[in-house]
C-alpha cells in the first residue's frame, strides 16, 4: 500500500508540471481560474472563450516544454464562454 502522504506529494508534483491546456492540438490556455491540490487530487478550472474553438475533441494538459502530462478525448460543443473543471486523481491501483 502506498501512503497517502506520498500520493499527495505525487499530486503536488503533477500540479507543478501542468503549465497549460491544449485543446484539439491547437488552442492553448495558460490561465487557470483554479489550480490546486487537495490530498491526491489536482483540481483545475479554466475558461474556453466562445469563438476560440467550435468544439473540443481532445484535451491535453502539458508542461511548459510541451510534454503531455494527461490526454483525454472528449466532445464538448463550445457555443458560449465555457468553464471546464478538470481533475487528475493520483491513486494506487
Amino acid at each position: 500500500m502506498i501512503p497517502t502522504t506520498f500520493l499527495s506529494e505525487l499530486a503536488q508534483f503533477t500540479n507543478t508540471q501542468i503549465a497549460k491546456v491544449v485543446l484539439n492540438r491547437s488552442y492553448e490556455i495558460d490561465t487557470f481560474r483554479i489550480k490546486k491540490v487537495d490530498a491526491g487530487t489536482v483540481e483545475l478550472e479554466y475558461m474556453i472563450p466562445a469563438g476560440s474553438v467550435a468544439e473540443v475533441t481532445l484535451i491535453e494538459l502539458q508542461s511548459s516544454k510541451g510534454q503531455v502530462v494527461s490526454s483525454n478525448e472528449a466532445y464538448v460543443p463550445i457555443t458560449s464562454d465555457t468553464i471546464i473543471k478538470h481533475t487528475v486523481t493520483v491513486k494506487e491501483v
